[in-house]
């Protein structure tokens, strides 16, 4: 039984830390770096440097590059660290410190037995009121994590389904998907500051021939390149939120079994749709935006991605 269970927990932890997380670190490395050398391109194919100097605009894109990402990086790592605390205040969590009632001793165990097979530090857990089935997990550190649950979810699950979320919501802590998240969406605020600053440089110098300090075309382009590039961007994060929610699955599935899983996301599908915080959003169970503006993909899909086992 030990041996089995030694070999699970191994299998289970090569898959949270093996290829695809290699594969992410690589594409995202490479992602950065082929940005860069497509503006690289773009600046000589087309002359643009020197387009730039006639206009009186000598660009370091390396010095505009830099200044974007310590603007584009820092609210989302102010966001990360502070996330534990925005999700307690913004949601109402009531912690369990000290089990007091059958139903905290069983959710704080199940917690604890999901979190060692796991091989994660015991995370914080508790309990929020709202009538929609929900649950989420965030924290800056996947050893420094908090596991919340709703009234809801624990009225109208069964301890199984119950026990699936919670391992769904180990899973995204076991991933990193907190942090990765937050990375991505430092990323491309940074590159939509970068452009933005380019692309108001050029409408008020080239465009509007303003030859003194920065004219009211350079923020009024800028702030329009922001708010166009800054949906693209919303695009490209939503995207990543949905794909880590079929891993998360398939995590949970490995941690609490597949009929479990998929019990659970049949049983969410039936639940009414009182939406979390917008702040907390991306990080519940499920989602209620549809389309490419959801957080979550659609319940049917993930259910038929886990009976197929795309992800496992």
């Amino acid at each position: 039984m030990y041996e089995y269970r030694c070999y699970y927990t191994c299998k289970y932890n090569l898959y949270l830390f093996g290829e695809r997380d290699l594969m992410r670190i690589i594409l995202f490395i490479l992602a950065n770096l082929g940005i860069m050398v497509m503006v690289s391109l773009i600046f000589s194919l087309f002359d643009l440097d020197q387009l730039f100097l006639n206009n009186g605009i000598n660009l370091n894109l390396n010095a505009l590059l830099i200044m974007s990402a310590v603007m584009g990086m820092a609210g989302s790592v102010i966001s990360l660290f502070s996330s534990k605390w925005m999700a307690k205040r913004s949601m109402g969590v009531q912690l369990i410190v000290t089990p007091e009632t059958e139903n905290e001793y069983w959710l704080y165990h199940t917690v604890e037995k999901l979190a060692e097979m796991a091989q994660l530090d015991m995370p914080e857990v508790g309990y929020f009121n709202n009538s929609s089935p929900n649950a989420f997990a965030t924290g800056w550190n996947k050893n420094a994590a908090l596991v919340a649950v709703s009234t809801g979810l624990l009225d109208n699950m069964t301890q199984s389904e119950v026990e699936a979320v919670l391992a769904h919501e180990i899973s995204h802590i076991a991933n990193g998907d907190m942090v990765t998240l937050a990375l991505v969406q430092g990323v491309v605020n940074t590159f939509v500051i970068f452009f933005a600053k380019i692309i108001g440089y050029f409408v008020d110098r080239v465009i509007l021939k303003n030859k003194r300090g920065f004219g009211a075309g350079y923020y009024m382009s800028y702030m329009a390149a922001q708010m166009v590039l800054g949906i693209i961007a919303s695009l490209i994060t939503l995207w990543f939120s949905r794909w880590r929610e079929y891993y998360a699955d398939a995590g949970a599935a490995k941690l609490s079994g597949t009929a479990n899983m998929i019990a659970a996301l049949k049983r969410l599908q039936t639940g009414n749709s009182e939406p979390l915080a917008d702040d907390m959003a991306a990080f519940g169970i499920s989602g209620y935006v549809s389309g490419l503006f959801s957080t979550h993909p659609p319940l049917e899909d993930r259910i038929k991605a886990l009976e197929e086992e795309k992800f496992l």
